[in-house]
């Protein structure tokens, strides 16, 4: 969910999600066909995208305002995260 919301900074289409998200994870993260579209259609009832074009079956999507809200509290949970992480096993930031 993240990286698909991240890769719609800017617009693109689904097969493009495809190929960005490995490429901005250094292919620790894949997304199947079937997870990707199904996300896309519930990223759309919500809001949180839009599409920008329809040519044929090929469509592509851009974030709204407010799927860039729930990107930014995803970052905040994730950060949170590895905040608790740390504070648990006793690693501290690097200053």
């Amino acid at each position: 969910m993240f990286y698909v919301l991240l890769c719609l900074k800017n617009e693109c289409y689904g097969m493009d999600i495809l190929d960005r998200v490995p490429a901005m994870t250094a292919n620790r993260v894949s997304v199947g066909s079937g997870t990707l579209y199904n996300l896309l259609e519930q990223f759309l009832a919500e809001g949180f995208i839009r599409e920008t074009k329809v040519e044929g079956r090929r469509r592509s999507y851009i974030l709204t305002d407010k799927g860039r809200e729930m990107l930014d509290k995803e970052y905040e949970r994730i950060q949170a995260q590895a905040v608790d992480y740390r504070r648990i096993f006793g690693k501290e930031e690097a200053k």
